[in-house]
C-alpha cells in the first residue's frame, strides 16, 4: 500500500520561488513575537475583565486601557472582543499545517494528522489556568461558545482536506470507501482531541494530557487506520494491505510491505494477538 505524499499550495509555491526559503529576517521574527505578546496581553486584559465585570458588560476601551494601548492597538489585532479570546488559534493553525506539510512520506496520513492536532493541546496546556478560564466563559456566554466551535471547524477542515489529498476522493469504484473513511477519520480525531481536552480542562487543566490523548488516536487508528488505503486501487486490482497478521496455535505469522510503517506494524501485531 503507497500514500501520496502531495505537497501543498505553499509548498509548492515555496520550491517555485527559492527566496521564499530563506529564512526569516530578525527583524520580522522581532516583529511576529511582539504581535503575539501583544495579543496575548490583550487577551489576558480580555479575560480579567470578563472574570470580573462579565462579558457582556465589558467594553473594548476597557480591555484597551487594562492592557495600556489605545483603541485602535486594540482592532490591529482583533476585530472583536469574543476573538480576543482566542489568541493563539491562527498561530495554532499554522503550525498544525506546517506538520501536515513536513511529514515524510513512508508515515500513514491518520498518524500525521494525529501529530497536527497536538500542536492545539499544546497550546491549551502551555496555560493551563488561562485555558481552564477560558473554558468556562465559553460555557457561559454563547458568543463566546459560537467562536470557539468555528476555531474547531477549521482544524477539521484542515485534517480533512489533508486526508482526502491522499486518496481519490472522486474514485467511486465499488469497495473502495477510502473517501468516506478520511472524511469520518478526521472527524473522529478532531472529536477524540476535544473530547480529552474537556476531560483534563474539568479536572482543572490537572493530568497527563497528552498520554490521555495518546490513547484517544490509539482507538482512533485501531477503529479507522487500517480501513483508509484498503480499496480498488487503479484498473480494478485490489490491493493487500500493508500488513497482516494471523495467529494458529502458538504461531503468530505477519506479513508486512516493506514500506509499512512500523507504528502500523506494531498495532496489526497487537491486534492479532488480542484476538488469539
Amino acid at each position: 500500500m503507497q500514500y501520496v505524499h502531495l505537497m501543498s499550495p505553499s509548498a509548492e509555491s515555496s520550491r517555485k520561488n527559492p527566496r521564499s526559503d530563506a529564512p526569516e529576517s530578525a527583524s520580522g521574527t522581532k516583529a511576529a513575537a511582539q504581535r503575539l505578546k501583544m495579543r496575548r496581553e490583550l487577551a489576558a486584559a480580555a479575560m480579567e475583565l470578563f472574570a470580573t465585570k462579565g462579558y457582556e458588560a465589558t467594553t473594548v476601551d476597557e480591555i484597551a486601557a487594562a492592557a495600556g494601548v489605545a483603541r485602535r492597538t486594540f482592532f490591529r489585532h482583533f476585530r472583536s472582543k469574543e476573538e480576543a479570546i482566542f489568541p493563539d488559534h491562527d498561530d495554532t493553525l499554522v503550525r498544525a499545517e506546517a506538520v501536515l506539510n513536513a511529514a515524510p512520506s513512508h508515515e500513514h496520513p491518520l498518524d500525521t494528522v494525529c501529530r497536527g492536532i497536538k500542536e492545539v493541546m499544546r497550546m491549551y496546556a502551555a496555560s493551563p489556568a488561562v485555558s481552564v478560564e477560558r473554558y468556562r466563559l465559553t460555557r457561559e456566554v454563547p458568543t463566546l461558545r459560537e467562536r470557539e466551535i468555528a476555531s474547531v471547524a477549521r482544524y477539521e477542515r484542515l485534517f480533512t482536506r489533508y486526508l482526502l489529498g491522499h486518496f481519490d476522493e472522486l474514485d467511486h469504484t465499488d469497495g473502495n470507501d477510502d473517501p468516506l473513511l478520511a472524511e469520518v477519520a478526521a472527524s473522529a480525531v478532531v472529536t477524540a482531541h476535544n473530547h480529552v481536552l474537556r476531560r483534563w480542562l474539568r479536572a482543572g487543566g490537572q493530568g497527563d494530557v497528552e498520554a490521555q490523548l495518546d490513547h484517544a488516536f490509539a482507538i482512533v487508528r485501531d477503529t479507522f487506520g487500517p480501513g483508509i488505503g484498503a480499496g480498488l486501487s487503479m484498473g480494478g486490482r485490489t490491493d493487500r494491505p500493508a500488513v497482516t497478521a494471523r495467529a494458529g496455535g502458538d504461531v503468530l505469522v505477519t506479513v508486512a510491505h516493506t514500506d509499512a510503517p512500523l507504528d502500523e506494524v506494531m498495532r496489526t501485531i497487537k491486534r492479532a494477538l488480542k484476538d488469539a
